[in-house]
């Protein structure tokens, strides 16, 4: 795999596979096991955007000499984000009660393990997105967009954020359709939703008297994505003059997030 996948979202969803070289005799033999010790192939994903983790496949290994195992798994796009550990195990399958002392005997005992890691990080919006219909909720009709923000900057931010399109509003919903190749007017679009999202995001974490310079947020969490979002739009300024300026001129601060954004700019 590549380090990262730069154009990643959360609507992509990943699929993986690789391929596992096991000798089972020569691993039953070194880990003390009979011969016919049953053994499982497993792998596990974690994602530290979203604080969720899951099985990805397990494979149960019966027989003896040497194997070339095929794993392969889709995991939705929806789940993921931030950095995806993907741990794979040889592990003994069933207990066993006639083990030597010095021998795996507990189920899940891993006999051998395999880690690989996948930054998820693009330009896209790093948060979930849903496009439903405003005239079924609460919203205005007549909006566009609405970025929902809650919990503790602590919680991951994949539970805390949520980006909301208006599948009526025709032009933002096609322009995010067409978000991997966005036509001139999707780019106008686009640009617009990430200022107001960005405004949102900021004044968020302004209101919030735990976002400050010395704060220790955990990786993916909710204030860590703020503070990643502050010190983009906002280097070498602190949090304190940041915080003033807006509470001085509403208005001025707007444009200055305006200016930060590069609102419209084309690249």
């Amino acid at each position: 795999m590549p380090e990262a996948l730069p154009h990643w979202d959360y609507n992509t969803d990943l699929t993986l596979r690789r391929t596992v070289h096991v000798d089972l005799d020569r691993a039953r033999a070194q880990s003390g096991l009979p011969g016919n010790a049953l053994l499982m192939l497993s792998t596990v994903w974690t994602a530290t955007g979203s604080n969720l983790s899951g099985p990805a496949q397990h494979l149960r290994l019966s027989e003896g000499g040497v194997q070339d195992i095929e794993i392969g798994f889709r995991l939705s796009g929806a789940d993921l984000g931030g950095l995806l550990l993907l741990d794979t195990a040889l592990v003994l399958a069933a207990r066993r009660s006639d083990a030597r002392p010095s021998s795996p005997r507990r189920a899940g005992s891993v006999l051998w393990s395999d880690r690989e890691s996948l930054r998820l990080q693009g330009d896209a919006p790093q948060f979930p997105m849903a496009v439903i219909d405003f005239a079924r909720t609460s919203f205005p009709e007549g909006a566009a967009w609405h970025l929902q923000i809650s919990g503790e900057l602590d919680n991951a931010t994949m539970g805390s954020l949520l980006l909301l399109v208006n599948e009526q509003n025709k032009v933002t919903a096609v322009a995010f359709e067409n978000a991997h190749r966005p036509r001139p007017v999707d780019r106008i679009v686009l640009s617009a939703v990430y200022a107001d999202v960005a405004r949102s995001m900021i004044e968020h974490a302004l209101d919030n008297q735990d976002f400050a310079e010395d704060s220790d947020f955990p990786d993916g969490s909710l204030g860590a994505t703020l503070l990643s979002l502050f010190d983009q739009l906002f280097p070498g300024q602190t949090i304190t003059d940041v915080r003033l300026r807006r509470r001085q001129s509403s208005a001025l601060f707007a444009s200055d997030l305006q200016a930060a954004v590069k609102i419209f700019e084309v690249p």
